[in-house]
């Protein structure tokens, strides 16, 4: 669980992150699991994107994707989300 100002330090980072997930149509698949799962252990956080045409809202996909990969949501304004996973063997954000 992370702490108001954890999360303002992680917001803060995140400005200047590209987007690197983007949940589409299909919903939230294995293979968006595992492009997930392999982003956090490298980069600790990633933003993504809610398109359109999905069926969720950017909330419910930060939601369902840091309860399968056991992460917190940092945030989540409009169709886009961070998620963030600390790394416990290589940590890189130091909150």
């Amino acid at each position: 669980m992370l702490s108001s100002k954890q999360r303002a330090a992680l917001r803060a980072i995140a400005n200047r992150e590209d987007t690197i997930l983007y949940v589409g149509k299909s919903g939230i698949t294995p293979n968006i699991e595992i492009q997930a799962r392999d982003a956090l252990r490298a980069r600790e956080l990633i933003k993504g994107r809610v398109l359109e045409n999905s069926l969720y809202t950017a909330k419910e996909a930060a939601e369902m994707l840091a309860d399968m990969l056991d992460a917190d949501v940092v945030q989540t304004i409009g169709s886009r989300f961070v998620i963030f996973k600390r790394n416990p063997e290589n940590p890189r954000i130091e909150i």
